[in-house]
């Protein structure tokens, strides 16, 4: 099979080598690949910045077809449609994965990082954590839920977002964009878009955000929300960006929560007597369960969430890492293992 492989001395780290799949074990299933999305987490994965991982198969946005089961599956059928997501599998058995936190499974194995990935024409995958895609939701568009959706999702509700409040997401690339819909369509929420990207802000805009502001031309967006508005109640992030970090901390108002969920190699800076004389709370917020994947899909194919979507063929695949690393990208780039 061909898959994507981490090689620090190819172009854009990455690049396309045969493997053989090996003989299933108890408790797998095999997946012939239809689409696999590309993530910013992919860029940081090949370019070795959570450690050096060469030659590991990329890719955590899998979708694809069940071909084969263990003996002992009965979770999945042949023929299933499933997902091949960052949180590939956990312990089952801590603290963590009994109270509905499994993400945060001290042993948790992700997709495209500690095991190998979906952005491969097969892959195998722990029956039990593979989460099927629900009928009448594009399988192309299911492959941005299974991370860029499911991580906003999991973020908004953590946010504790309320029907009419307003929360502010930083950055409307791939998850921004959904991170838009998921607050508007599933929260009812009123939505602040805030991008340096004018296009992207166009695009948030048509998605439902009900305010765009671009720091580059219309000033700080902190200052701006907070005359506007008096601050929102809950800010997202999902821009690499320190800047991002810094301006959501001002943006939210008197006990607004700030989550954060991009992932720049940087600090942000917190002003203790604002976190605590205004009662602000700062979290984090790691892609989601199995549970909050269910959901995710099933608003997708419910039609409420409508990723935007590009699919490029395998051979594309370092132009599209070197696309997405000087963001030209415009919502989600995906793999398509269908087309030649």
């Amino acid at each position: 099979m061909r898959a994507v492989v981490v090689n620090p001395k190819a172009k854009s780290n990455v690049e396309i080598v045969e493997k053989e799949v090996r003989p299933l074990k108890s408790g797998e299933a095999l997946v012939d690949v239809e689409y696999c999305g590309v993530c910013h987490t992919d860029l940081h994965v090949a370019a070795g910045d959570f450690g050096q991982v060469d030659g590991r198969v990329l890719g955590h946005e899998g979708i694809g077809v069940v071909s084969q089961v263990a003996d002992d599956v009965t979770s999945l059928k042949v023929g299933d449609r499933v997902s091949i997501a960052w949180m590939f599998q956990a312990c089952g058995r801590c603290e963590y994965c009994t109270t509905g936190r499994e993400t945060y499974c001290r042993n948790v194995q992700n997709a495209g990082y500690s095991v190998d990935g979906g952005m491969a024409e097969q892959c195998i995958v722990t029956a039990d954590y593979a989460v099927k895609v629900p009928e009448g939701l594009n399988p192309a568009q299911a492959s941005s839920i299974t991370c860029a959706g499911v991580t906003t999702y999991k973020a908004i509700k953590v946010s504790d977002i309320k029907a009419g409040q307003w929360i502010v997401v930083y950055g409307c690339g791939g998850l921004g964009n959904l991170a838009i819909q998921y607050a508007k369509n599933v929260f009812n929420a009123n939505v602040i878009a805030v991008d340096i990207n004018d296009d992207k802000l166009s695009l948030a805009k048509e998605i439902g955000a009900d305010i765009t502001i671009n720091p580059l031309t219309q000033g700080d967006a902190e200052e701006v929300i907070q005359e506007q508005l008096g601050g929102a109640h809950a800010a997202v992030v999902t821009a690499v960006s320190k800047a991002a970090f810094n301006s959501a901390v001002h943006a939210v108002r008197a006990c607004g929560k700030v989550v954060a969920v991009g992932l720049p190699s940087d600090t942000m800076d917190l002003s203790i007597p604002r976190l605590v004389l205004d009662g602000i709370e700062v979290l984090g917020s790691l892609v989601g369960t199995r549970r909050d994947l269910e959901e995710a899909f099933q608003f997708g194919a419910e039609g409420k969430v409508v990723p935007v979507v590009q699919t490029r063929c395998l051979h594309d695949v370092q132009d599209v890492f070197e696309e997405m690393e000087q963001g030209k990208i415009q919502g989600r780039m995906v793999i398509d293992f269908k087309q030649e």
